[in-house]
């Protein structure tokens, strides 16, 4: 079947069904949705963001499809965009405890802070959750900002830029005096959150010529923005993509006339590196802008010539380095015991298996051998050819159902409920030795367990680590500064690995364009130290793979 020409617009996911049956000596063609762009450009930065006025420079921004503006902005947004007009946001209490940055997030346009805010805000500073960390940052940068402001000056607003935030072009207004809050008959008046309701409401009868929007969160609270008739939408800032659909996957399919296309001048030679012999093409062409270092690419022809894998290694304009993989689908390059199932699982071998990578991402779904593959990899580098002292595993402890309570025991003992994943594992890869007999395999499990050591991530502040290979399990559940935090403990010779399933996100807090994992995934893309795959077939069992598909 040939493929069809590489799509200039965003497309759709094609499921099953797209992909009609052909008969023996006829091709087809599978239907493609396209999802339409827009034809002027969404910000970046939270929804709240209109088109910059005349004196203010432009700000980057990134197109998004239509479907998606449409959930992000209000109608007084758009409104205010088509004017040319600065907007007046009012926060909820949630949005700054969420970001304590949020106040220098909105551009040029204004952000006003009901009293009700400021109480809330006092209510929550107290304890060592994060939630109240970020209540006392804001709280100081509220302090910094009063500071050495004449008392009639505030009513006229203070430049956000005060601080040296220079994106923030906006000033910043207190609610100085009591309004007149009319509200319908029903809503408790003393609420906090009908109170700020309230307040949108006078502020839009103070200034009927300017677009005023509550920005929150809460989903009820907007839900009962609008249906009083008030603009409200969600703080975005924080979302690193709006559509996880585009989310980087690693690996790109490239076109049956790509040899055709980028064959003319090619340069190819051999190496040999780490006991292994690879083949690199340096190839020139119109598709090379679009690829990112250390992506993989295939080609996989239907008249029966061998199929193409390859990674990107390195760019420079129009010219490309592209180098063969190693086969770990062969039993000879087995990852103790583990060999690949998939073309993706191959891909994700020849990263975990690379020394110079030092970060690799792992998405999938359940049952795609994500940590598996990792595990084995680990035990290889760490018992057969001891490029890495020892294994640290990871994950957050996050409950799926309701939570069991205190643990007994030390640190390892208290994880190890959480640890099943990597125990079911461990079963699996003791097995692969069938000569060994029963104390063979017993002696085998006590030495990988004294190389395996599990951690909490309650106390990694501070930590370094030095040649170990760190697996982090269900990264999805990381918000995206606790895996700044994971990361950054990285010590020279150290690995480190982040899997995940952004469809699984456990913690309340967290959604797929938020998420840690999402985060890591999107800023590390294209360094040449670091690589990702999504990985697409199941292979745990049909029963898992047909639960994933109908439940």
């Amino acid at each position: 079947m040939p493929l069809p020409k590489l799509p200039t617009k965003p497309a759709t996911l094609l499921s099953p069904q797209d992909y009609p049956k052909a008969e023996k000596g006829k091709s087809v063609k599978p239907v493609m949705t396209l999802v339409e762009s827009t034809p002027h450009a969404i910000e970046s930065a939270p929804e709240a963001r209109a088109k910059t006025s005349e004196k203010a420079p432009a700000a980057k921004r990134t197109a998004k499809p239509k479907a998606v503006e449409s959930l992000i902005k209000s109608s007084a947004s758009r409104i205010g965009d088509k004017l040319g007009v600065t907007k007046m946001f009012v926060l909820d209490t949630n949005v700054l405890m969420h970001d304590p940055t949020s106040l220098f997030r909105f551009e040029e346009h204004d952000v006003y802070l009901p009293m009700m805010t400021l109480e809330e805000l006092d209510n929550h500073k107290k304890g060592m959750s994060e939630v109240a960390r970020n209540a006392r940052q804001v709280s100081r940068s509220l302090d910094a900002l009063v500071a050495g402001v004449e008392e009639h000056a505030i009513e006229e607003g203070i430049p956000l830029s005060k601080l040296g935030n220079k994106d923030a072009k906006g000033r910043l207004f207190f609610q100085t005096k009591l309004q007149n809050v009319t509200l319908p008959e029903g809503l408790p008046i003393g609420k906090a959150d009908n109170q700020i309701l309230g307040v949108v409401r006078a502020l839009e009868a103070q200034f009927p010529d300017r677009p005023i929007v509550l920005v929150s969160k809460d989903i009820n609270m907007r839900i009962k923005a609008r249906a009083m008739g008030l603009p409200a939408e969600e703080y975005f800032n924080d979302h690193v993509l709006e559509d996880t659909d585009l989310l980087y996957s690693g690996i790109m399919q490239l076109p049956d006339d790509f040899w055709h296309k980028h064959a003319k001048g090619m340069e190819s030679w051999q190496e040999n590196k780490h006991g292994t012999g690879y083949t690199f093409y340096r190839v020139t062409g119109p598709l090379v802008p679009s690829f990112l270092v250390n992506q993989f690419v295939f080609l996989e022809p239907n008249n029966g010539e061998a199929p193409f894998y390859g990674q990107v290694r390195q760019i420079n304009g129009k010219t490309a380095v592209l180098q063969t993989l190693r086969d770990y689908t062969h039993g000879k390059n087995s990852v103790w015991g583990i060999t690949a199932r998939n073309r993706e699982q191959n891909f994700a071998l020849n990263l975990l298996m690379n020394p110079e990578c030092d970060f690799v991402t792992l998405l999938g779904q359940a049952g795609t051998g994500k940590t598996l593959l990792a595990l084995a990899a680990g035990l290889a580098q760490v018992l057969e050819t001891k490029l890495y002292n020892e294994i640290i595993v990871t994950r957050v402890t996050v409950p799926v159902g309701e939570d069991i309570g205190f643990l007994p025991g030390t640190e390892e003992e208290k994880m190890s409920p959480w640890m099943g994943a990597f125990d079911d594992n461990l079963e699996v890869l003791n097995k692969s030795d069938s000569d060994a007999g029963e104390w063979g395999r017993a002696a085998t499990q006590d030495l990988i367990r004294s190389r395996i050591k599990i951690k909490s991530l309650n106390f990694m502040r501070g930590r370094t680590f030095v040649n170990k290979f760190l697996i982090i399990d269900e990264a999805q559940n990381l918000t995206p500064k606790q895996v700044k935090t994971l990361v950054t403990r990285a010590g020279p010779g150290t690995k480190i690995v982040c899997l995940g399933n952004i469809a699984q996100i456990d913690t309340p807090y967290l959604t797929e364009g938020s998420s840690g994992l999402t985060y890591v995934v999107d800023r590390f893309k294209g360094w040449s130290h670091s690589g990702h795959v999504t990985l697409a077939r199941g292979e745990r069992s049909r029963l898992a793979d047909h639960a994933s598909d109908v439940l």
